[in-house]
């Protein structure tokens, strides 16, 4: 199987997503993680920014980080065990606003600035199709494909998107190393930033497109900028991030 070259995923994709994608939005005290806030702020910005997906029960696709509310709504709850209306109706976040559907911030966002897109799926459930193909739904009429950039841990649902010519990457963390072994079959790579100190990872930048996360400072950026084609950020001050890119 043959991949995508890196250099046409470089011509594909919007540029925006090399200055920097912003982690679960552009979030800070006032702006919660994952909320309608927070990707405004991006978008104020006009920075990319990256997102987290669940299906519900009723098979409407949430954006969250967490399969389980409580950290973020400080009630229990798990996403896959509760319908849409419930989750509106009954979890808030910190500020008071409700948690969004994917479409909510399809809409707010307009394409104004590009979206990374991690596909979470329920390990009780084992739901990878339906999820991926409830996120290709929603995606179906967007006006460019390079705006969107699908990233997950799990090689199952990054399979379906290849015919919809999306850009996909493989996520991989110090915790799943196992997963690099499936590189071969998408376009890119979304590494955990310290993976990058060892060659092994750092020769993947010269065929993958590389993405690393979660980076919190100017240093982290500095230390792996030669390996990474863009950088997912929080807790760095806007300015710094410009001026250092």
């Amino acid at each position: 199987m043959t991949n995508m070259r890196k250099d046409r995923v470089l011509k594909r994709i919007n540029k925006k997503f090399l200055n920097g994608v912003a982690h679960r939005g552009l979030h800070n005290s006032l702006c919660p993680e994952n909320s309608i806030s927070a990707f405004k702020n991006a978008i104020d910005k006009d920075f990319a920014f990256e997102l987290d997906v669940h299906l519900t029960k009723d098979n409407e696709v949430l954006v969250s980080h967490d399969s389980n509310l409580k950290r973020m709504c400080n009630k229990d709850g798990v996403i896959e065990e509760l319908t849409l209306e419930e989750i509106k109706a009954k979890y808030k976040l910190p500020n008071g606003e409700m948690l969004p559907t994917l479409q909510e911030v399809l809409t707010i966002t307009d394409e104004k600035v590009p979206i990374v897109i991690e596909l979470k799926p329920y390990a009780n459930t084992k739901n990878y199709k339906v999820l991926a193909k409830k996120v290709l739904e929603l995606l179906r009429n967007v006006r460019n494909k390079g705006n969107f950039i699908i990233i997950s841990f799990y090689p199952q649902c990054l399979l379906p998107f290849k015919k919809h010519e999306f850009v996909r990457c493989l996520l991989v963390d110090s915790k799943n190393r196992w997963t690099f072994i499936f590189r071969h079959f998408f376009e890119g790579l979304d590494l955990e930033y310290t993976l990058l100190k060892e060659i092994k990872y750092q020769k993947s930048f010269k065929k993958y497109f590389i993405m690393a996360w979660t980076i919190e400072s100017v240093e982290e950026l500095e230390s792996v900028e030669d390996y990474i084609d863009s950088p997912t950020f929080q807790c760095i001050d806007i300015k710094d991030l410009v001026e250092f890119r």
